[in-house]
């Protein structure tokens, strides 16, 4: 398999000054010729700046901020082309940019969320693969996912990623406390949770 050609540069937006007189520093990731670009937050005296080594020049706390910022973004960005390369998936620089800031729709997917897309789905398929009764518990389970996850943890939903072995657990004690289940029922939703 044909690896995949990766590059990242920093450079400057001179001709987009900011009011303060300091430009913007940009970050371009490049994968197999296909390039995207973003504004980090970042911006520095365009005097200051060394595209040539793209780091500042400066000797100032700000210019030091930067050029640690730089370094460990090339390493992050590379880390996240090794881990996409890994896994077998299709690399291109709006994924890598996505990850890089925490936006990836991977990263980003909700518990509540992806209950209710199954839901949904079931719901369509009555009568073909499913009773009416079992979308009604499936339906009743997320919105007694929804009443734990606000009780619990103050919000509407959770990531996925944030699902854990003691949130389940949490959900059991629930369900026996809060709505008063018995232990077969507690499967019942258990299993309809999985």
């Amino acid at each position: 398999m044909k690896r995949d050609s990766f590059g990242v540069l920093f450079f400057l937006k001179k001709n987009q000054l900011l009011k303060n007189g300091e430009a913007p520093v940009s970050m371009r990731i490049t994968v197999n010729g296909q390039r995207e670009e973003v504004r980090t937050k970042k911006s520095i005296n365009p005097s200051l700046w060394s595209q040539a080594k793209e780091c500042s020049r400066g000797r100032d706390k700000k210019s030091r901020d930067l050029n640690e910022y730089i370094e460990s973004a090339k390493i992050r960005v590379s880390q996240l082309f090794n881990e996409i390369e890994q896994a077998g998936k299709v690399i291109t620089a709006g994924t890598l940019i996505r990850r890089f800031f925490g936006k990836d729709d991977e990263n980003r997917k909700t518990l509540l969320c992806v209950f209710r897309e199954h839901n949904a789905q079931c719901r369509q398929l009555i009568g073909i693969d499913y009773e009416d009764i079992t979308v009604r518990r499936y339906e009743c389970c997320a919105r007694y996912l929804g009443e734990l996850i606000n009780e619990k943890y103050n919000q509407d939903d959770l990531l996925l990623k944030e699902v854990t072995g003691k949130f389940v657990r949490s959900f059991e004690f629930f369900m026996k406390t809060n709505k008063h289940c018995q232990q077969n029922t507690v499967i019942r939703y258990m299993e309809t949770a999985n």
